[in-house]
């Protein structure tokens, strides 16, 4: 299927590592150029190297985006580089389990800088050149905004802000025909996710343990289910699609668990 999507340029923050590589391969090898945005050069022009060795096309840039101006400054060196954004994903952020009990304010701050803040700033500092193209967003968030998980309040706050910014903005975008949609995730095999993993007692039994819960195949979601449903949003083939949040997860949200 050809999602139209060739030689459009999209911003992918944390674009060099986990969902957010995933999701620049993808767009790339649907002839998409993905605009990383990541704060560590290194992993950066690894990703890079194997969407051009691919055959595709790619772009970076380095910023700390906790860092207002860094942000600002990294949508700027889009529009140098590429003339033009016609995408931009969500992504960059961490479960970094700070809770009501063991965190603080500074912590707590902190957090909201790592998972929302940035989602709202590359979105604001992109939305002239987006309104030029009549693009789409697409925001990454988490179920735990839904469900809760325990002793991570910042990521909990931060995914409701997402969800809520979405369709939030959703509506706002309407007279610019810029679609906003959200893609929440679940329990997905990541890089962090597996960094997790191996902090706990017993890490094979406690991964046997959630996959159980898992409804479709009860098995962890890939990267590359993340990043489908996620290009396929930003697609024009998505056209009347826009305030939704999709979670694509096996059913692990809202499907009974005793399944």
């Amino acid at each position: 299927m050809d999602l139209q999507l060739k030689d459009k340029v999209v911003i992918v923050t944390g674009g060099a590592r986990g969902i957010g590589k995933g999701i620049a391969v993808t767009l790339a090898r649907e002839g998409a150029i993905p605009f990383i945005i990541s704060r560590t050069e290194a992993e950066n022009l690894i990703t890079l190297n194997e969407i051009t060795q691919a055959g595709g096309h790619a772009h970076h840039t380095v910023a700390e985006l906790t860092d207002p101006k860094a942000c600002e400054r990294a949508v700027a060196e889009v529009i140098k580089q590429c003339g033009r954004i016609d995408g931009l994903v969500n992504n960059a952020g961490e479960n970094d389990g700070v809770g009501l009990q063991n965190g603080s304010y500074e912590r707590f701050m902190q957090s909201l800088h790592k998972n929302l803040i940035h989602y709202y700033l590359i979105a604001h500092f992109a939305l002239p050149e987006l309104i030029k193209s009549q693009g789409s967003i697409v925001n990454i968030t988490s179920k735990v905004a839904d469900t809760g998980q325990g002793g991570t309040s910042a990521y909990a706050a931060s995914n409701g802000g997402r969800n809520a910014m979405t369709r939030e903005w959703a509506v706002e975008l309407l007279p610019h025909n810029i679609r906003v949609n959200a893609v929440a995730v679940a329990e997905c095999y990541t890089p962090l996710y597996d960094r997790w993993i191996k902090t706990l007692d017993n890490p094979e039994e406690k991964l046997a343990s959630i996959t159980a819960n898992i409804p479709l195949g009860k098995r962890m979601t890939t990267i590359d289910e993340i990043a489908n449903a996620t290009v396929f949003l930003l697609s024009p083939l998505s056209s009347h699609t826009t305030g939704q949040i999709t979670y694509v997860d096996g059913g692990y949200t809202h499907l009974d668990r005793s399944l």
